[in-house]
């Protein structure tokens, strides 16, 4: 079990949602999206941790939107956690990064085409904060055992794991449901990443192109299951978001969803226990 602030995430714990849009695109939008998030969890009942990303420093063009950078970016989350009171998750991408960060959100978030690098890892593990560890697309779900163990070795067993897709080709991905209980044997809550899982990496040549009408169905296998947690990204228009718009879920399908996997996750729970 993890606890972040007064949430308890893993085995025997309401389902946890991670939601928020891809990158921050400016701050009227995302102090919007989150208090909509909010209402939503809170109206479910839904354990609710708020993400959105400073800085995209993997996009597949020089020329595509990045994000506010680092300083703008951490005061937009500080005024989303200060103004409604959220738990804060963003990505770190590089070691001169992670104490700054970590002094304003309160999970760390380690991306997936980083989830090999030692001294990230390191650092993150050091600040005492949860770590989310996203599954590499290039990683088997038993060599997550490895990254946890980076920053278990500095005392914090603080630790999510994030399964988000394998590489299938070179531009699509697929999801062998079948790492999620085996990452779960690890000893970490298992979170699904339900919108990258069906993005198209570089699909549209100089941008990823993406599934959103998968979402629903991946999130309803991967809650049966059994996962802990969904990450989600949204938007009240993907077709106009800056970032991975054809991966994000549209934000007024989001309660809806919400309910069918607040039902599963129940079910399989009656049904494990």
């Amino acid at each position: 079990m993890v606890k972040i602030g007064n949430l308890k995430i893993g085995e025997g714990n309401p389902l946890l949602l991670i939601a928020g849009p891809c990158v921050i695109e400016n701050e009227e939008l995302t102090l919007d999206i989150a208090g909509e998030l909010k209402e939503i969890t809170r109206r479910l009942n839904f354990p609710f941790i708020f993400k959105a990303s400073y800085d995209k420093a993997n996009r597949t063009s020089l020329h595509s939107f990045r994000g506010p950078g680092l300083k703008e970016g951490l005061e937009i989350l500080r005024k989303v956690k200060d103004k409604l009171g959220l738990l804060i998750l963003t990505d770190i991408h590089c070691t001169t990064q992670v104490k700054q960060v970590a002094e304003v959100v309160d999970v760390l978030q380690i991306p997936a085409f980083l989830s090999r690098q030692t001294d990230l890892l390191l650092e993150a593990g050091k600040t005492g904060k949860p770590v989310n560890i996203k599954k590499g697309q290039f990683m088997s779900p038993l060599n997550m055992q490895q990254a946890a163990e980076k920053v278990v070795s500095t005392g914090n067993k603080n630790i999510l794991l994030t399964e988000r897709g394998s590489f299938f080709g070179y531009g699509e991905l697929v999801v062998d449901m079948r790492s999620l209980p085996l990452m779960r044997n690890l000893g970490y809550p298992v979170i699904f990443d339900a919108t990258h899982s069906v993005q198209m990496p570089g699909g549209k040549g100089t941008s990823s192109g993406g599934r959103r009408e998968f979402i629903p169905y991946l999130s309803r296998a991967a809650v049966a299951c059994g996962v802990d947690g969904l990450f989600i990204e949204t938007h009240p228009n993907p077709e106009k978001a800056l970032s991975d718009g054809p991966n994000m879920l549209s934000l007024k399908d989001v309660e809806s969803l919400l309910k069918v996997l607040k039902e599963i996750h129940e079910v399989v729970n009656c049904t494990t226990s």
